[in-house]
C-alpha cells in the first residue's frame, strides 16, 4: 500500500463531528481526505442521490451552518457559502461506491476503522460509567449501614447509662 494514502488517525478523528446526534463528516473534510475538490464530491453524490437517502447524508441548515462555522474559530470555509452536505457512517461507506477511486477505498477503509475505534470507546465510557454507578451505590449503602451501628451503639450505652443497679440473685451472705 502507497504511504502517501495512509491518513493518521488524528487527521481523520478530528473531522469527525456530532451533529443531529450522530457522527458525523463534512463534505470539505470527506474532499479533502479523498484528495478532490468539494464540487466534485458534491457533483458525485447529486448524480447518485438516490444513493444517498437523509439517513445516509443531509444537508445543514443555515442556523446549523452558522452554529459550525462560529464554532470552527480557524475557519477555512472560504468562499463556500451553501450549507454543507453531512454525511454518516453508512453515507460515508456509500461514498466508497460513487468516488470510484483507489484513494477513495483506502480512504474509507481507514475512516470505518476510526468510526469502529470510536463507538468502541463510547461503549468502553458507557461501561465504566456503569460501573462507577454500581461503586456509589455500593458506598451509599456502606454509609447507611456505618450510620444504623453507630445509632445502634449510641443507644446501647445511653441504655447502660440509664440501668438502675440490679438486685443480685443468689445466696447472700
Amino acid at each position: 500500500m502507497d504511504s502517501k494514502l495512509i491518513l493518521s488517525e488524528e487527521t481523520i478523528s478530528n473531522t469527525i463531528y456530532y451533529i443531529r446526534n450522530q457522527k458525523v463528516m463534512l463534505d470539505r473534510d470527506l474532499a479533502t481526505l479523498y484528495g478532490i475538490e468539494t464540487r466534485v464530491l458534491k457533483q458525485a453524490v447529486r448524480r447518485n442521490i438516490s444513493r444517498f437517502p437523509e439517513d445516509f447524508m443531509f444537508e445543514l441548515s443555515k442556523e446549523e451552518f452558522q452554529n459550525l462555522t462560529s464554532q470552527i474559530v480557524t475557519s477555512n470555509w472560504g468562499g463556500n457559502r451553501k450549507p454543507p452536505f453531512v454525511f454518516t457512517e453508512h453515507g460515508i461507506l456509500m461514498l466508497s461506491s460513487v468516488l470510484n477511486s483507489e484513494k477513495a477505498i483506502q480512504t474509507n477503509i481507514q475512516i470505518m476503522r476510526i468510526f469502529t475505534k470510536v463507538r468502541q470507546m463510547l461503549l468502553d465510557t458507557t461501561e465504566m460509567k456503569l460501573d462507577i454507578v454500581q461503586i456509589q451505590k455500593k458506598l451509599e449503602n456502606q454509609g447507611k449501614n456505618i450510620e444504623l451501628v453507630f445509632s445502634y451503639l449510641d443507644e446501647l450505652t445511653e441504655k447502660k447509662e440509664d440501668e438502675k443497679p440490679r438486685t443480685k440473685i443468689g445466696y447472700k451472705k
